[in-house]
């Protein structure tokens, strides 16, 4: 399966089977997010069979149920962790989605973590982890014109990057983004300003990077 299809396949779950993550899904895992830490030395971890976590109000009221994993995006404190953070973390939920695993991003609607958090250290959100009730539904979005330069006969790399980026989560689904194919062939894209935006940039250049297979 291609990164795109794992993109079109991955939905927003809130909702988990009362069923464990297998060991060697786990070991998979383990190893990919251990892998992460020492390319970028952030200090993301996961946790599993934890239920405490998501047994709170706040977790109710985000209408999660069942959550007993979840991933602790934590991080050295920079004007870059939240895009950082993005940007890595939905490495590790694409990689879950690979795995037949169900996630979502969560801020705020959580209890306290049960992550390491050293000093100079921030967790900026979690992400839930386990076998979905459902698979979720596509999310609704903005047209393409509206999120990037779009003229006829564009590249078919910048076009499939654009696919992907579409298909990004972001916090109550603002898409606060765009893109802008240069002359020379460069990608610029910026953000806007809001809740989450640049955690979202970061989840959303993993995308567009990974299916126009260029780095921005």
């Amino acid at each position: 399966m291609d990164i795109l299809e794992v993109m079109r396949e991955r939905h927003s779950v809130r909702q988990y089977e009362d069923r464990a993550i297998e060991q060697e899904k786990r070991h998979v895992l383990n190893d990919w997010i251990a892998e992460i830490n020492a390319d970028t030395g952030l200090h993301i971890q996961i946790l599993y069979d934890e239920p405490e976590c998501f047994d709170s109000m706040m977790a109710h009221y985000g209408k999660f149920k069942g959550v007993k994993n979840y991933v602790s995006l934590v991080g050295a404190k920079s004007g870059t962790l939240e895009e950082t953070l993005g940007y890595y973390g939905e490495k590790i939920v694409l990689k879950a989605q690979e795995l037949g695993l169900n996630t979502c991003w969560v801020a705020m609607t959580h209890g306290k973590s049960r992550a390491e958090i050293r000093k100079g250290e921030k967790e900026t959100c979690l992400i839930s982890i386990g076998y979905g009730s459902t698979n979720g539904v596509a999310h609704k979005s903005k047209p393409l014109n509206r999120l990037c330069n779009y003229q006829k006969d564009m590249p078919a790399w910048f076009l499939s990057g654009m696919e992907a980026a579409l298909l990004a989560p972001t916090a109550m689904n603002q898409q606060k983004f765009y893109f802008e194919l240069q002359p020379d062939e460069t990608v610029r894209a910026t953000c806007g300003r809001g809740f989450y935006t640049r955690l979202d940039f970061g989840i959303v250049k993993y995308h567009f990077e990974m299916a126009a297979n260029r780095k921005i």
